[in-house]
């Protein structure tokens, strides 16, 4: 990995996401999902992030879905009426492949990676479904994540052209990153936690910016849903200097930002405002009131974030 050609990777991520869009085939996929009684997403780190933000818009269509860590010893019972679905950018993920073997040849399974073989994944497949993001030259899984999640969606049954604006808006984000980034860094300190709090409905930003700071810069951060971050993490805004990254939208903001004030927590906000709050920063990008493209889009200014201090403290010596 290296913090080069990670950022190298999360400024191709808007063209990326245009091809992604025009170029993934769901057609078979969405016939096998219409056709399950259960559909199971099986995936690790990054693939089950987004699994968790697309099989919320499975639900909301009617279908039956729910995400596993790929790794559980108490797996969904395989049957011929499941749909298993692998998610693995390399194709290779040990605990996918295995999970997903474990259902070939009584589930119906399905294989969505960026591995133009398909990988190991492959060989338990009955469908193949390519992510078509091209390389990762920084190892960091950034524009397989984001390209993972657009697929899901529009096998959820997401047009592609609600899901097309996202690319723009991140694109516009990116080139004002002169006028937020240094001011974010300058927010954020390394030696403490970063919490990062988003809606149910996208739950992934929340847990894939908490990912980009740990995996590459190494520094510490957790990640919350905004309901039930008044039942789980409003213990640890007591401390001086807290310090979150909320994605606002959630109709619970409210009782968090109450705590958050309260309690004089620093609070940098991303995407569209949080009513009520007086954050430190606010982050806006283009169309952040449109959850769809606001999921697409929300982890880039973590990414930036991560980059930009992976690089800094390479250069100062400071990396652990």
């Amino acid at each position: 990995m290296n913090p080069d050609g990670f950022l190298a990777d999360v400024l191709d991520e808007p063209a990326t996401l245009d091809r992604v869009l025009s170029t993934a085939d769901v057609t078979e996929l969405r016939a096998e999902i219409a056709r399950a009684r259960l559909v199971v997403l099986l995936g690790m780190g990054s693939s089950r992030f987004a699994a968790l933000t697309a099989a919320a818009h499975l639900r909301a269509a009617g279908v039956a879905a729910v995400v596993e860590y790929a790794s559980t010893d108490v797996p969904t019972r395989p049957g011929p009426d499941v749909l298993a679905i692998g998610i693995s950018a390399t194709g290779n993920s040990e605990e996918t492949v295995n999970a997903l073997a474990a259902h070939h040849g009584t589930s119906r399974t399905v294989a969505i990676t960026n591995a133009p073989d398909g990988g190991r994944l492959a060989a338990h497949a009955d469908l193949l479904v390519p992510l078509h993001a091209g390389d990762e030259t920084g190892g960091v899984a950034c524009k397989t994540y984001q390209a993972t999640l657009a697929v899901l969606l529009l096998a959820a049954g997401i047009d592609a052209d609600r899901l097309r604006p996202a690319a723009p808006a991140q694109q516009a984000l990116l080139d004002a990153r002169g006028d937020w980034l240094d001011p974010l860094l300058a927010n954020l300190d390394p030696a403490r936690t970063t919490y990062t709090i988003a809606p149910a409905a996208r739950i992934s930003s929340a847990l894939q910016s908490a990912l980009m700071l740990r995996e590459g810069p190494r520094v510490p951060a957790a990640a919350t849903e905004t309901g039930d971050w008044s039942h789980v993490d409003v213990y640890l805004n007591k401390y001086p200097n807290y310090t979150a990254l909320l994605f606002s939208g959630s109709r619970y903001d409210a009782e968090a930002i109450d705590w958050l004030t309260q309690r004089a927590s620093r609070v940098i906000t991303i995407g569209r405002p949080a009513p009520g709050l007086a954050a430190l920063q606010h982050i806006p990008y283009n169309n952040a009131d449109d959850d769809l493209v606001a999921s697409l889009v929300d982890v880039t200014v973590a990414e930036l974030a991560a980059a930009t201090w992976w690089r800094r403290r390479l250069d100062a010596d400071q990396m652990p």
